[in-house]
Order: structure tokens, then sequence, then C-alpha cells
């Protein structure tokens, strides 16, 4: 059975169609909601669907498709991984999104898992630095420091503060302008504020993943979403994980960056589609 999943957690809608192997058999990414499913299904039969993502199925025109599930955008990142991703085969897993948005899935004995009043995973608010700032409390702390905006925010500061960065001429010389891709481009062309931007950010993750592989006790940690650079974090995150867990428990836990690019919230709603409806 085919089934149609949808992401519409960050402003765009991601579409994908996929069968019950994990295969996308097609995909597209739009600002309308309806354009995106009108062009992923052409050449499809697709009875059930699955939306992750605050919208209503009533706001979703998706024509005589069965809504069969809709989830968080935790819940759906988790399904992903744990179907074709690095959570692949395990039993307990958590899946650290980070994007526009900061949160995490939790697969707790093979089951998404959102807690007694379904705000389990809000990683956003995971404290990591002791200082109180206006920023913490309005997005949550985490979220303040590695969300997308808020690595270029972070890189914005220390321009204002006096460091030179060749992002700033990026951006077109306006500090507004600045975005996470720029930082990353920055890093990778050996630009020193970029870097170390990029190191503090690695080190935010880091901690983050500790303190949820030290509460969980998963399998596997997989980062994901925008800010989930690879080449630029993942050996920094792993070492700044080892560096906050006692021995043992490292190497019991896997910490992996996902390979599953941007449809992953939606490939995560086709598959629990396809859970709701056999």
């Amino acid at each position: 059975m085919l089934s149609l999943g949808l992401d519409l957690s960050e402003g765009a809608t991601y579409a994908v169609v996929t069968d019950d192997r994990g295969r996308v058999l097609a995909e597209h990414t739009g600002a309308d909601a309806a354009n995106a499913v009108h062009a992923v299904l052409k050449g499809h039969t697709v009875e059930i669907a699955g939306i992750a993502g605050p919208v209503k199925g009533a706001d979703v025109p998706i024509g005589g498709i069965r809504i069969v599930s809709r989830c968080t955008p935790a819940a759906a990142v988790v399904a992903a991984e744990a179907w074709i991703g690095a959570a692949r085969g395990v039993r307990h897993a958590v899946c650290l999104h980070v994007g526009e948005d900061v949160f995490a899935g939790l697969l707790l004995d093979g089951k998404p898992w959102s807690g007694a009043h379904h705000r389990a995973g809000a990683a956003a608010w995971l404290a990591i630095n002791p200082v109180e700032r206006q920023d913490y409390r309005r997005l949550g702390s985490l979220a303040a420091e590695v969300s997308a905006k808020g690595v270029a925010r972070r890189l914005s500061w220390r321009i204002q503060a006096g460091d030179p960065s060749r992002v700033l001429d990026a951006a077109g010389g306006s500090l507004d302008a600045i975005t996470r891709q720029l930082v990353f481009d920055g890093a990778r062309g050996g630009d020193g504020v970029a870097i170390s931007v990029v190191r503090d950010t690695a080190k935010y993750i880091g901690m983050a993943v500790a303190t949820l592989a030290a509460a969980i006790d998963p399998d596997v940690v997989v980062v994901s979403g925008s800010v989930a650079a690879a080449d630029l974090m993942l050996d920094p995150v792993r070492k700044e994980c080892a560096r906050r867990l006692p021995p043992d428990a490292i190497t019991d836990v896997r910490v992996e960056f996902s390979q599953l690019g941007a449809n992953a919230l939606a490939i995560g709603a086709a598959r629990l589609a396809q859970l709701a409806a056999a």
C-alpha cells in the first residue's frame, strides 16, 4: 500500500509518497500545501495519508485520501529514523531535530512516546547555560543557541562586538541577512568567527545529546535537521557527548547524524499512516 506523508511543521510543505518498504516514490516541496499534494500524487494511487504538524486535516486538500494519522513533528522524525534511517532495527532511540525548531522524538520499546501531557521531547527547553536571558525564556535555552536563527544570531553578535568576519560580506553587509547556511559556508571556507560559532554549536548539541542519552538510555541518538551539518559537527558532537557521559554509557550509545534530508518528517508521517492502517 502506498501512503502520502505531509510535513507541515516549519512553513513549507514537504510531501512524499512511499511504499511499505520505505522507498520514496515521489517528493515535492512548496509553500502551498495544495500544490505540493497535487504535484506529488501525479501517477500514484494513494489511499492513506499521515500528517506531521499543527495544521488540521480539514485545512489540507487531499481529495478522497483517508487521513489515518496525525502526529507531532517529534513522533514523525523518530518514526522515519526507526524505519529507514540511523535508528533502524533498534527498540530505544532519540532523534534530536535541530532546524528552525528544536525538538526530540523518542522511541521507547519500539513505539514513539509523547509523555503524560504530550510534551516529552521538548528539547528546545533543555538547560545548557546557567545565565538568565530573555531569549532563553522566550524560545528555550537550547533553541536560542542552536536553532537556525540562533546560529545566525550568535555570529551577528560576534560581528557587533568587533570580530571581523567574511560572512558579513557574503550577506551583502547586512546583519539581518546572515543565515545559518552562510555561517556554515564561512566555516567551510576558513572564516575564524564562523568556525568558532560552529564549534560552540556542536558543543551545545553535544551537551544536549549527552543529557538525552543519560535520561533515556537509548541505543542511538540521531541528530537531524538543517543545522545538523555532519561534515562540520559530527565528530565534535561525539567528542562533547563523550566528555559528559561515563565511559560505560558512551560505549553503549551510538551518536549519528541523519542521512534522510529535508523529507524526514514527511517520511515519518507516511510511516505512521501505514502503521495506523495496518
